[in-house]
C-alpha cells in the first residue's frame, strides 16, 4: 500500500488556467508576470521577494551583483576600506538625479543609510546594525563608520539597503514614499493598482538611458504558474519569473519561448513561532515536537513530485554551492520511528498546527505533502491559503503558528541568517532569540578569512538544526521563460530580473 501523501502526490492538479485580458501592446511595453503583488514599494520597508523585482528598475543601488554573484559599481563607483576594516568610504557617480530633478550626492546617501537606521518601519536595521555614523566627506564621496567591523556590510547594500531614494520626496511624503516612490533608477513610476498591475515609465535623465530599451513596464501579480505560462502563451506576457519547473520541458520545446534558469542562494522553509502569539501551542514550545517535524518529511518526495526533481533538498541556510555549506549536516532521510520518538519524548500524542502558505500552486502543493506525511506521526497540518502581503503582515505581528515561505538569498552568508533569526530582527517571524547564535554571528561578520567564517556559520548551523525555529525544505533554481523575441537576459543568481541590455528582436 502506497503511504498517503504519495497517493495524494499522484492526484495534485494544477488548476486556475485563465488568461487575464489585457490591452494590445506596443513594442515599447515589457510586460513582466511576478508569482505575487508586491508589498511596499519603499526600500526601507518592502520585505518581498517579487517587490525587489519591481524595485531593481525603480532604485538604483550603491553597488549591485553580476551573473556570477560578484560585487559591482553601481551609484558608488569604488570603494575603499580603513586597515581595521571599521570604516568604508564610497566614491559616487557626479552625474546621477532622481525622478523629481534632484541631485544623487553624499548627502543623500547619509540621508537614506540614517533613515533605515531611524525609521519605525525600516526592515533594514540588522541588515546594516553595525553602521554608527555616516559621514558626507565631500558631495560625492561618504564614508560609513562601523561598530565594529562588519564584512557583510557591501553585500547587504546590493539589496534594498543600498537603494537610494530621493530625500525630498522622503521627507515629504514619510511612511507613505511607497505610494509615489522617488528613486534614480533606469525606470520612474507612473501608478499602481492593487492586485492588477504596477506601472513605470522610462527615465530618460538616467545615465545609462541607452541601455534599458522598453519605454514602459507593467508588473503583474500572478500567483498561480500556470496563468502566468498561459498569458505568456497568448502574448499578454513577455517575460514570467518561476515558471514551474514541471513546465521547463514544455516550454523549451516551444520555439515561441524560451528558459532561463539560473541556481539560486537561498532557501524554502516552515517557520515557527516561538515566543510570539501561536507560540503558545505546543509546537512553539518543544523544540522536539519540531525535529519529530523534520524527520517525518521526506524531502526527497517534494523534490521530485513537484519540482522535477531539479530543485535540491536541503535542512540549512546555505545551498550546496555555497562555500559555505557544511556536509557534515547532511539532509535528513524521512524516519517515522525517531519521528515518533521525539514526539513521545515531547510528550504528546499528537499535535494540532495551523500552517499559512501562499496561494500560488507549487507551494499549496508542498504544503499538501507536508501535511500528509506529518500525519502519520500525530501532527494535524491545517493549511491556511493566504495572499503572500497578508501573510507577511500576520507574521510580522507574531499572529501565527508556522509558515510555509521562502528566502531569496544573498551573496554574503550573514544576510541568509541575520535577518530573519537574529534576536530582534525585523524579519524574525519566528520571534526565536539565542544569544548564544547571536554572538557567533557577530563574530563571523568580523571575519575576512573565508575559512575561519565557515567554522562559525558551521556553529550556528548547529544551533539552528537544535532549536529549529526554522524547518529548512529546499534550495530552488530560479527559472525565467520569455518570448524567444526577447533578447539579453541574463539571469543573476540573487533571482532579480535586471534589464539592463534587454530589448525585443524587430
Amino acid at each position: 500500500m502506497k503511504p498517503l501523501y504519495l497517493a495524494l502526490a499522484a492526484g495534485l492538479a494544477l488548476s486556475g488556467m485563465t488568461a487575464l485580458a489585457t490591452p494590445a501592446a506596443a513594442q515599447s511595453v515589457l510586460k513582466i508576470g511576478l508569482q505575487d503583488d508586491p508589498d511596499t514599494l519603499d526600500p526601507v520597508s518592502n520585505w518581498s521577494f517579487v517587490g525587489r523585482h519591481v524595485l531593481q528598475s525603480l532604485c538604483d543601488k550603491i553597488v549591485d551583483i553580476d551573473t556570477e554573484g560578484k560585487i559591482i559599481p553601481m551609484l558608488a563607483t569604488s570603494w575603499e576600506w580603513n586597515a581595521d576594516s571599521t570604516a568604508l568610504t564610497l566614491k559616487l557617480r557626479n552625474d546621477v538625479v532622481f525622478h523629481d530633478g534632484t541631485k544623487m550626492d553624499a548627502a543623500a546617501i547619509k540621508y537614506n543609510l540614517d533613515r533605515e537606521l531611524t525609521m519605525k518601519i525600516s526592515r533594514r536595521k540588522a541588515e546594516i546594525s553595525a553602521v554608527s555614523s555616516v559621514d558626507v566627506v565631500d558631495p560625492y564621496t561618504v564614508k560609513i563608520n562601523l561598530k565594529e567591523p562588519s564584512v557583510p556590510l557591501l553585500a547587504a547594500l546590493s539589496d534594498r539597503a543600498g537603494m537610494i531614494i530621493s530625500p525630498k520626496a522622503g521627507e515629504a511624503l514619510g511612511e507613505k514614499f511607497t505610494d509615489a516612490p522617488v528613486c534614480s533608477g533606469p525606470y520612474k513610476f507612473v501608478e499602481r493598482v492593487t492586485q492588477d498591475r504596477i506601472v513605470l515609465a522610462k527615465f530618460d535623465k538616467y545615465y545609462n538611458a541607452d541601455q534599458y530599451h522598453f519605454d514602459q513596464l507593467v508588473y503583474r501579480g500572478m500567483p498561480d504558474s500556470n496563468v502566468r505560462l498561459l498569458n505568456l502563451r497568448s502574448g499578454q506576457l513577455d517575460l514570467i519569473e518561476r515558471l514551474a519547473a514541471t513546465d521547463v520541458e514544455a516550454v523549451k520545446a516551444d520555439k515561441a519561448l524560451a528558459v532561463a534558469p539560473v541556481v539560486g542562494l537561498g532557501y524554502y522553509g516552515i517557520t515557527f513561532d516561538i515566543t510570539g502569539e501561536g507560540a503558545d501551542l505546543d509546537a512553539g514550545k518543544k523544540a522536539a515536537i519540531r525535529e519529530a517535524f523534520s524527520l517525518a518529511i521526506d524531502r526527497d518526495a517534494i523534490n521530485n513530485v513537484v519540482f522535477e526533481g531539479q530543485f535540491t533538498t536541503g535542512n540549512q541556510p546555505f545551498p550546496p554551492a555555497s562555500p559555505y555549506y557544511d556536509k557534515n549536516f547532511p539532509v535528513p532521510a524521512r524516519n517515522l520511528d525517531a519521528a515518533k520518538k521525539k514526539m513521545a519524548e515531547a510528550g504528546v500524542k499528537s499535535v494540532d498546527l495551523e500552517l499559512l502558505v501562499p496561494t500560488d500552486a507549487e507551494r499549496q502543493q508542498v504544503a499538501q505533502l507536508i501535511q500528509a506525511m506529518v500525519a502519520e506521526i500525530g501532527i494535524k497540518v491545517s493549511i491556511k491559503p493566504t495572499e503572500l502581503m497578508t501573510l507577511l503582515d500576520i507574521a510580522r505581528q507574531g499572529k501565527f503558528e508556522s509558515h510555509l515561505v521562502g528566502w531569496s538569498g544573498r551573496v554574503d552568508p550573514d544576510l541568509n541568517i541575520t535577518p530573519m533569526l537574529a534576536c530582534g530582527a525585523a524579519g524574525n517571524d519566528a520571534h526565536y532569540c539565542n544569544k548564544d547564535l547571536d554572538t557567533i554571528l557577530t563574530k563571523a561578520r568580523a571575519i575576512g578569512d573565508m575559512a575561519a567564517r565557515k567554522v562559525e556559520y558551521s556553529k550556528a548551523i548547529a544551533i539552528l538544526l537544535k532549536d529549529l525555529p526554522l524547518v529548512y525544505l529546499y534550495h530552488s533554481q530560479w527559472i525565467f521563460a520569455h518570448n524567444s523575441n526577447i533578447t539579453g537576459l541574463k539571469p543573476a543568481p540573487d533571482g532579480i530580473i535586471r534589464l539592463t541590455g534587454v530589448s525585443r528582436k524587430k
